[in-house]
């Protein structure tokens, strides 16, 4: 349940919860800056998987996997010049995520104010919170060049919104 975004939240979660305890909850969410965001998918995808040995990311730089993230599909799994859709990159977007009809989550933190998130929930849940450091992706290149930040920052105009709102 820590990573239902917030329609499932929305039509499942939060009815269940209602039902068990005739409380309302409060949905709490960390948002990552958008770029650095898609520089930890980057990595993650990266890692070893043991169990695919043709990994899909094998010679994909960052620019490839960023490019490939900005290029919309359609149905049949294309994008706009009919080429096949890189899929590795398709990992939605954190507006999406953390928003639906019209909707947000009711408290968003910055990833890199962590210590506000811990605070707010530390006070809530009357407890201290200690969260550990895993899952811990490899250290790579993940640099762009102006104009693929550009193009970037242009496909992610709606986190880095809702981020700059933060």
């Amino acid at each position: 349940m820590k990573h239902a975004d917030l329609k499932s939240y929305h039509a499942f979660i939060a009815p269940w919860l209602k039902a068990a305890t005739g409380e309302d909850f409060t949905t709490v969410a960390l948002m990552r800056e958008p770029l650095d965001w898609l520089r930890s998918w980057y990595r993650f995808r990266l890692r070893d998987d043991n169990e695919d040995p043709v990994h899909e990311m094998e010679g994909v730089s960052f620019e490839q996997f960023a490019d490939g993230y900005g290029t919309p599909t359609g149905a049949n799994g294309a994008n706009d010049s009919g080429q096949a859709a890189t899929s590795h990159a398709e990992i939605g977007s954190q507006s999406g995520f953390l928003s639906h009809d019209g909707q947000r989550v009711d408290r968003i933190f910055r990833y890199e104010d962590i210590e506000a998130f811990t605070d707010f929930m530390e006070e809530r849940l009357d407890c201290a919170l200690i969260l550990p450091r895993l899952n811990v992706p490899p250290s790579v290149d993940v640099s762009l060049s102006p104009e693929a930040e550009q193009r970037l920052s242009a496909v992610m105009a709606q986190d880095l919104a809702l981020y700059q709102a933060l």
